[in-house]
């Protein structure tokens, strides 16, 4: 998720806004296709996984209660990205609920507080419908699950400042069903440097953050290194001593001088340590022009607006945020391009090495065509299928690839512990 940079700003609703794109040949309605009735049956025969749904922040930031009057939001809803109903008809059946924190906590205090909160949330959903949702900690949970027709909700902490300074914070976490962590967000904090901070604090990992790293491995909670900046990339890797996960980044060579992908010796090196990247669907994650498209559309915006000597969050400012959307659509990405960003992992790192990180209801409305929402993962399969794909493949991509590296952090976290877990 990038949200420090489009924060449901008036700029970001111009920024990510709908247009009419050209329908790919991906997404037609060829209901008679082979191909696409496999697609749609592949997704329901195997699990798939997605690395980082933001849910929780997207209920968070709209007051959710867990009443009579909302509790069915999860379940059926034409807001966000993700509801029950979607779900299944996609065939989602374990999405990564994403406890975000915000970086400002690491200034202004209450981080862990936030995720805890975040945490009673997911728990809060899967009581109120135990028919539909489990809270879990493990593939073997996801499985059983699985058999049962339910959505397993497991859990990642999107930036580690909840942690503090106190390493303890990592076992209370694991204990309150973290699954994995990315170590920051879009700013350095007491753990790492990010990609999208130019400050450089720890050129890499802090003291304090190898202990966590550490930690991490002996508790059993999977590493995750989206966000991070390269040199801390490069020293995780050193450091860690069980597979780690990149949740919910892309692929650079699509996207050059973006960091906050991963690079293909990167790649080739998270493939050594028995790691997996998930592909993230933010369109600017995906294609280097639809980035260079929205820095040409906010420079333009702004210029229009101090001409007339207003402001993004100025009142009169919404009309002419409004034609300037009308007269210039946003671009976005597709499901071909999702794609191609699989083949490139496949090319440099093998099919064991990628999964799927959609960061639905994290970038916005920049979704590609063809994968607008959790009920269109049938429409990456048939892609995938089109490329020659096989169903071992295809099930790796959606799951297998993932459980790998989340069983193997247990085991080596129970190695650490003498046997114990």
């Amino acid at each position: 998720m990038f949200r420090s940079f489009l924060t449901f700003s008036l700029f970001a609703v111009l920024i990510l806004s709908a247009c009419n794109p050209k329908v790919s040949s991906s997404v037609r309605s060829d209901g008679d296709d082979p191909l696409r009735i496999l697609a749609d049956e592949l997704a329901h025969k195997y699990i798939i996984t997605d690395g980082h749904v933001d849910l929780p922040y997207r209920l968070k930031i709209q007051n959710f209660r867990l009443t009579k009057e909302f509790v069915g939001i999860p379940v059926q809803t034409d807001e966000g990205d993700f509801d029950y109903v979607r779900a299944k008809k996609g065939g989602l059946d374990a999405p990564f609920m994403s406890i975000y924190i915000p970086a400002s906590y690491q200034t202004t205090g209450g981080a862990k507080e936030f995720a805890d909160s975040l945490i009673d949330m997911v728990n809060g959903i899967a009581k109120a419908h135990p028919d539909k949702f489990a809270v879990v900690k493990t593939p073997k949970e996801v499985e059983a699950n699985f058999k049962k027709g339910l959505i397993s909700l497991p859990m990642g902490m999107e930036n580690g400042a909840p942690i503090g300074d106190d390493i303890k914070n990592v076992a209370y976490f694991r204990q309150r069903g973290i699954s994995y962590v990315t170590l920051t967000h879009s700013k350095d904090n007491l753990i790492c440097d990010s990609s999208y901070d130019t400050t450089h604090t720890w050129n890499g990992l802090s003291p304090f953050g190898r202990e966590v790293v550490r930690e991490m491995n002996r508790t059993g909670i999977m590493v995750d290194i989206s966000h991070v900046s390269d040199s801390t990339f490069w020293q995780v890797m050193e450091i860690s001593s069980a597979p780690c996960i990149a949740s919910h980044s892309s692929v650079r060579h699509f996207t050059p001088g973006f960091e906050r992908n991963m690079n293909d010796d990167m790649i080739k090196r998270l493939a050594q340590n028995g790691g997996v990247i998930q592909i993230n669907f933010g369109s600017s994650f995906l294609d280097s022009k639809i980035q260079a498209y929205e820095d040409e559309m906010r420079a333009k915006l702004s210029a229009l607006l101090q001409e007339k000597g207003l402001s993004f969050r100025d009142e009169a400012a919404k009309p002419v945020i409004e034609q300037f959307r009308k007269d210039n659509p946003s671009l976005y990405s597709d499901v071909e391009m999702v794609a191609n960003h699989i083949d490139r992992v496949v090319q440099l790192a093998g099919i064991d090495h990628v999964g799927i990180g959609s960061d639905f209801d994290g970038v916005g409305d920049s979704l590609p065509t063809g994968l607008k929402d959790v009920s269109q993962y049938p429409n990456l399969i048939y892609t995938l299928l089109v490329r020659g794909y096989t169903e071992e493949d295809i099930s790796k991509i959606c799951y297998k690839n993932v459980f790998r590296v989340w069983n193997k952090v247990q085991d080596v976290a129970k190695a650490m512990q003498g046997g114990r877990m």
